[in-house]
């Protein structure tokens, strides 16, 4: 196989798969607005939650997650045995990529979270289990979901690291660690001032 088929192509078409906006779809479906010009401005689950409630909330989170587990999928198929696990990583980036700077939305999008949910429980579930035990107890303590989200993109990589995982994988996760970082940096900024909401 070319390095067109084995590469290039499973990481566009990952992309644009988390470029797929459900919460923006949804919202549009459902109110005929804009879920990024109410709330926190975010197209994610935690916003949709604020602007149609709860119930579509967990509705896209879900739908997040499968389309990082669906791109990863790809990843392991293309792969065709070959660096599969870096493949199906990459893959999961992309769409975690696409869902923040989605083409489709002017690069306008989410923080990812979501995704990268869906991306590691396939990559790593074990690792990501711990994460997620961490988050959920950090989000029932201080009822911040920013704090939440950072708590499980910083343990991942350092979970993948303790249970020996391939060094490429936890490298790779530390990209996601760093841009979940980043698209929170105005959360961190709240947070400092006293500002950030509260579930």
């Amino acid at each position: 196989m070319t390095m067109l088929q084995t590469w290039v192509i499973p990481i566009v078409i990952s992309y644009l798969l988390g470029s797929i906006s459900f919460s923006y779809l949804l919202t549009k479906w459902l109110k005929g607005v804009d879920i990024r010009d109410y709330g926190s401005g975010n197209a994610g689950a935690t916003n949709t939650s604020r602007v149609l409630g709860k119930g579509p909330a967990v509705v896209v989170f879900l739908l997040d997650a499968l389309k990082g587990m669906a791109a990863v999928g790809l990843g392991y198929w293309l792969a065709n045995g070959h660096n599969a696990d870096v493949m199906m990583m990459v893959c999961g980036i992309a769409a975690i990529i696409g869902h923040n700077w989605p083409i489709f939305l002017g690069f306008r999008g989410g923080k990812g979270i979501a995704t990268t949910v869906g991306v590691t429980l396939l990559i790593g579930f074990t690792a990501a289990l711990i994460a997620g035990v961490c988050a959920i107890l950090f989000i029932l303590f201080t009822r911040y979901v920013s704090v939440g989200s950072l708590v499980f993109t910083t343990i991942v990589p350092v979970a993948m690291w303790i249970l020996d995982f391939p060094a490429a994988l936890v490298w790779l996760m530390l990209i996601v660690t760093v841009m979940a970082i980043w698209r929170h940096k105005q959360n961190l900024i709240n947070l400092i001032k006293g500002k950030e909401r509260k579930i």
